[in-house]
Formats: C-alpha cells, sequence, structure tokens
C-alpha cells in the first residue's frame, strides 16, 4: 500500500477484527479452594468491571457507543456486548423533543457494523486441582479506526497466562477511481503492535495468511513463578515433591492450552 492516504468514494466499508482468546491458570488443592476461586474471578471480572474495560477500548479506538447490552450469569461467567459507531450519531440531542426534524432530502442512513464484546469462562475440575478463567473478546469495528489500538491494553487487563489474537480484514473498499482496496494499512504481523514489555514477557508464534489479510499470534508467558498459580496457599508449605508435581501439571496445561491439542 502507498504511503500516503486513500481516497475513497464514500464511506470505508473495510471490516477490521481483532479476536481474543485469554487464559488464567491457577492450581487449587482442595474443593473449597476451587469454589473460592471461581467465586474470586466472578466477582473481579463480573459485568460491570468487563463494561468499564470495553467502554476504555472504545475511547482508546475513538469510537462512540451507542449501546450496552450486559450480563452475569448463574453460576458463573458475564457478557457484554457494545454497539459502537465510527463517528457520533448525529441529532442525538434532538430524540425526546418536539424539534422540527430534518427535509426528506436532507436524511442521511449510515449503518455501521461495528462491536466490542467479552464473554467469560471460569472453570475448574476436581483431577489435579487445576482451575482456568478464559476470557474471549471481539472488536470488530467498521471504517478507519483500528481494533489494534487496543491491543496492549486489553492483555494488560487480564492476567493472561495463554493468549491466542486473531487479527482479520474482511470485505474492500473503494477508492475515487473505483478501484477496490481489500486492506488500508501495512501489517506483517500482529506482533508489530504489542508494546516493548508484552513482546519481552511472552513466548510468540505467527500463523499469518497474507493473501486473505490473515494474522494469528499464539503467546505463552515466559516466566513461571509457581506462587503466582496457587490459590489460597504458598509455595513454602507444600512439600518439595508435591510442589514439583504441581508445577509439572501447570506447565502441561499451558502447553496443551498452547497448541490446542492434549499431550
Amino acid at each position: 500500500m502507498a504511503s500516503r492516504r486513500i481516497k475513497l468514494h464514500g464511506f470505508n466499508n473495510l471490516t477490521k477484527a481483532l479476536s481474543f482468546n485469554i487464559y488464567d491458570l491457577c492450581y487449587a488443592t482442595s474443593e473449597s479452594q476451587r469454589r473460592e476461586y471461581i467465586a474470586y474471578i466472578d466477582e473481579a471480572y463480573n459485568a460491570e468491571r468487563l463494561t468499564q474495560i470495553l467502554t476504555d477500548v472504545s475511547t482508546i479506538i475513538g469510537a462512540n457507543i451507542l449501546n450496552v447490552a450486559r450480563q452475569d450469569y448463574e453460576p458463573q461467567g458475564a457478557s457484554v456486548t457494545i454497539l459502537i459507531a465510527e463517528e457520533p450519531v448525529e441529532g442525538d440531542e434532538e430524540i425526546g423533543t418536539a424539534a422540527p426534524g430534518p427535509l426528506p432530502e436532507s436524511v442521511v442512513g449510515h449503518l455501521d457494523k461495528s462491536h466490542i464484546t467479552v464473554h467469560t469462562y471460569p472453570e475448574s475440575h476436581p483431577h489435579d486441582g487445576i482451575c482456568t478463567f478464559r476470557a474471549d473478546i471481539d472488536v470488530a469495528t467498521c471504517g478507519v479506526i483500528s481494533p489494534l489500538k487496543a491491543l496492549n491494553y486489553l492483555i494488560h487487563s487480564f492476567e493472561s497466562d495463554i493468549v491466542t489474537v486473531d487479527y482479520r480484514v474482511r470485505g474492500f473498499t473503494r477508492d475515487v477511481r473505483g478501484k477496490k482496496h481489500f486492506i488500508d494499512h501495512k501489517i506483517t504481523s500482529i506482533q508489530d503492535y504489542f508494546s516493548r514489555d508484552t513482546k519481552k514477557a511472552y513466548e510468540m508464534i505467527d500463523v499469518n495468511v497474507y493473501q486473505e489479510n490473515l494474522f494469528h499470534t499464539k503467546m505463552r508467558l515466559k516466566d513461571f513463578d509457581l506462587d503466582n498459580y496457587l490459590f489460597g496457599i504458598n509455595a513454602e508449605e507444600i512439600d518439595r515433591r508435591e510442589r514439583a508435581r504441581i508445577e509439572k501439571r501447570l506447565r502441561k496445561e499451558m502447553q496443551e492450552l498452547f497448541y490446542g491439542r492434549n499431550m
């Protein structure tokens, strides 16, 4: 793509979609601790907190919020969906008033298919005490605003041990000469947009399909401190042999999540 800005004919119809699967792992030694961990996660990432995170994302990417829907679930989990637009909705100040409306020839309709969603999945299993928290996040924008601006903020907003990120540009837009453009910015990897501290903290691998404008990055936290994964107990309180077993189990779980298969 040329470095100068493309002169478009009408609205930019490209859809840019950024998707995350974020995993946080924990080891709880008893059934009661597992329940306490799930309750803790459910409260830390309830619908209210998630709404604030997504509201911040809207501000970061320069989008305007049209509607918010949120829900906490029983026994656990939450969802938030925010509809967004690239530009402020004209005439909002006249909604609910008796002010004269626009003339027919001046009415402009604009359908903006942009949204931000998050769904959480706290879970545990009595086998070996492993608990996981997964957050699925989608940021889809239509127009010149880019979801990539929210990349680092979202990773830092969650306890992220394993992260898979997908970015895809769909559709096309036309310039003033009628030429179709299937992407409007340069990108070789999602890694190009990570902050320095994120690159330093994670091991990353890419699977990119350039001809389809499809980019995929897997991330695994490099540092491993067992105390960061224990809930309700410190590593020094556990027998050395048991510590080794727990660490092996956690590392195996992280590897399986990173590669997406049982090992």
